[in-house]
């Protein structure tokens, strides 16, 4: 899946939960916060845990994802009910 596909979907994944996994192999829960042409911003599921770090935009704190490094990609609701 190309950068350009990825953004459309994560455009349409905006504030849902979602399952990342980038192509290092590591995981991301969370919800979809912001999205632009370079990263995707997820909210941690559970939140930051006090840490200071991270992203404030209109939809909440997050943390970025390069849409480059994404390899997958799936709404959580699948993994969480």
């Amino acid at each position: 899946m190309g950068q350009s596909d990825m953004y459309n979907l994560c455009k349409q994944y905006h504030m849902k939960m979602v399952y990342i996994t980038d192509k290092q192999g590591k995981r991301h829960v969370g919800r979809i916060t912001n999205v632009d042409r370079r990263m995707v911003y997820i909210q941690p599921r559970g939140g930051f845990g006090g840490y200071g770090f991270g992203y404030w935009g209109g939809g909440g704190f997050g943390y970025g994802i390069a849409l480059g490094a994404i390899a997958g990609i799936a709404l959580a609701g699948a993994f969480f009910w």
